[in-house]
């Protein structure tokens, strides 16, 4: 393998010549991650704010896994992203419940 094969990993991949990364094309299905610490009702916490932001949101389809030492969760879902203004007021709707430390 040659250096001229390698890719940057701190630099994000380019679909087009011109140094700007993919567009994404809406409207689609988006998938999220939502890490916080671990509670009976985070899952559910995560379900009420991700619902305001998308109506035909199933909440029954969504997977959380525990950290390997049970202090935190992760929220794994899927959602019908509309527009980059949702998914902005969605990110900045999760981190106000407080108990969202991040958003992947």
């Amino acid at each position: 393998m040659n250096d001229k094969t390698l890719r940057d990993l701190r630099r994000p991949s380019t679909a087009k010549p011109g140094g700007r990364p993919p567009k994404i094309t809406f409207p689609c299905r988006y998938p999220l991650k939502v890490v916080g610490d671990a509670a009976e009702d985070f899952a559910a916490t995560v379900c009420q704010v991700v619902s305001r932001h998308d109506p035909e949101f199933d909440g029954s389809r969504l997977e959380v896994v525990a950290s390997r030492n049970g202090r935190f969760q992760s929220v794994r879902l899927s959602i019908r992203a509309t527009g980059e203004e949702q998914l902005k007021a969605l990110f900045v709707d999760l981190k106000a419940t407080g108990r969202v430390h991040m958003v992947v």
